[in-house]
């Protein structure tokens, strides 16, 4: 048996560790879904691969890399979702280190039933355009507007509504990251 307990397939790449050895500070985060795509892809840990998830329509594409912090758990049951800022596109299943710098916190649901859906913004510590941003409020009220409104569009297209709670800087990314670890080592 492989080292990751997998016979076939890719190593599952949610259960990576999710911060930086050398800086706690620093999240590793697994791309799913590159910027400009129209594709949603997502890992799939019972194939052991990336799968194509839907489609957006034309006209309609990913505005930034999305993807995950592996080893953690939102309250959806995934892992928690991160908007990743960098120089160009990556590709799906491509780990890349990053700084948070802040969480747009959301809920998402039909009718009475709600759950919880934090963006986590973070910044790839190797990029050159985005060096000099370390809280979302850098980012200005315009841009931020544009990647809440993407949310919402996006869950508007799979029949669930979506609703900013709140956006908070680096602190509260940082705390979702923690809150999302922890709901892992509960089980």
């Amino acid at each position: 048996m492989a080292k990751n307990g997998n016979r076939n397939g890719l190593a599952n790449p949610s259960r990576l560790k999710p911060v930086d050895e050398d800086d706690d500070e620093i999240i590793k985060v697994v791309i799913e879904t590159p910027k400009g795509s129209r594709n949603k892809y997502a890992f799939d840990p019972d194939e052991k691969a990336f799968t194509l998830k839907k489609v957006l329509p034309a006209g309609m594409a990913f505005p930034y890399d999305f993807g995950f912090v592996p080893s953690t758990e939102a309250e959806d049951g995934d892992p928690l979702d991160v908007l990743v800022l960098m120089d160009e596109p990556a590709f799906p299943g491509c780990l890349v280190k990053c700084r948070v710098v802040g969480v747009i916190e959301g809920e998402q649901g039909n009718g009475k039933k709600t759950e919880r859906n934090d963006r986590v913004v973070a910044v790839e510590i190797a990029n050159h355009q985005w060096e000099h941003i370390d809280h979302i409020d850098n980012l200005g009220k315009q841009f931020v507007k544009e990647l809440c409104e993407f949310s919402v569009n996006y869950h508007d297209l799979t029949g669930k509504e979506y609703r900013i709670l709140d956006i908070k800087g680096p602190g509260g990314a940082r705390k979702s990251v923690e809150q999302a670890m922890k709901a892992v080592k509960k089980g």
